[in-house]
């Protein structure tokens, strides 16, 4: 964020704290001094700072010259996944779904411009990269980042297309506003989107999205499948409706458990608009 564009409560220090925990990923498990100076921009003294402070409290591991994360870190997460209920309420509808079609499926939710794996269910490792809770991908290049992004509203839409810097991951990925632009709408359209092979070679998924109590998405599911033992045609034909049935009992279960919303004076309980409301499924 710009220096200029931060508001008057911005605190710089904790920002840079946080980057200095984010500089630690799977490929980057442990780092020197300097490199976690050189990953967040920061003065080599300023980067000891951090990092010993981490390391008072616990986050971080040093062996005298490389750093690790403890299991410590995890607790930053389970503080945001205990007080969210979505990924509970999910994850027996995705075991079931799992024991039904034997193909890994995950819930993901939508944070900034990627998607992150809030609940799994794997079955086999069917990707190079090992995806857990926490993992994160570009969301225009997931089944689960298009359907949420597919029903957000057109000038967010047209705010994050404006900004993407639309990589490809394979040679198949979409990289160009306009055709991601008419997949979107695409998959709007039919309710559902299928991602052949665009995130990685030989790995096909299918997403639906999940709606709350007003009809807003809230999430995505997804069923990860090889590409070698099911083609575009059988995920469409024999996984989909698992998958939007999964959906469904995620979504009727919100329903129970969330708090009513608020009416508005005079109104009555307030609607969803029209692009919010599911459209049929097609094919």
């Amino acid at each position: 964020m710009p220096a200029e564009a931060r508001a008057p409560h911005f605190v710089r220090s904790f920002e840079r704290g946080l980057a200095v925990i984010r500089a630690f990923d799977a490929e980057h498990q442990a780092l020197t001094l300097s490199e976690v100076a050189r990953a967040c921009e920061l003065t080599r003294a300023a980067a000891r700072r951090f990092l010993l402070t981490l390391a008072d409290l616990g986050y971080v591991h040093t062996d005298g010259r490389r750093f690790r994360l403890t299991p410590r870190v995890l607790e930053l997460g389970y503080s945001y996944l205990s007080s969210y209920t979505l990924p509970q309420i999910a994850e027996p509808h995705l075991e079931q779904l799992v024991a039904r079609v034997r193909e890994s499926s995950s819930l993901c939710v939508l944070d900034g411009d990627d998607i992150v794996y809030v609940a799994r269910v794997p079955t086999r490792r069917i990707m190079s990269a090992s995806i857990t809770v926490g993992t994160r991908f570009p969301a225009y290049v997931t089944s689960v980042g298009r359907v949420i992004l597919a029903h957000l509203p057109d000038e967010d839409v047209e705010a994050r297309l404006a900004r993407a810097e639309l990589k490809p991951h394979t040679t198949r990925t979409i990289t160009t506003p306009q055709a991601l632009r008419t997949e979107l709408r695409r998959v709007r359209r039919q309710g559902y989107a299928v991602v052949d092979q665009e995130l990685e070679e030989g790995l096909r998924s299918v997403a639906a999205p999940v709606r709350d109590r007003d009809g807003d998405v809230v999430a995505a599911v997804n069923i990860a499948v090889h590409a070698g033992r099911n083609s575009v045609d059988s995920v469409r034909r024999d996984l989909l409706p698992h998958l939007l049935a999964t959906v469904a009992g995620i979504e009727a279960d919100l329903r129970i458990t969330s708090p009513a919303p608020a009416a508005a004076p005079g109104t009555g309980t307030r609607r969803s608009s029209s692009s919010r409301r599911s459209p049929a499924p097609e094919g």
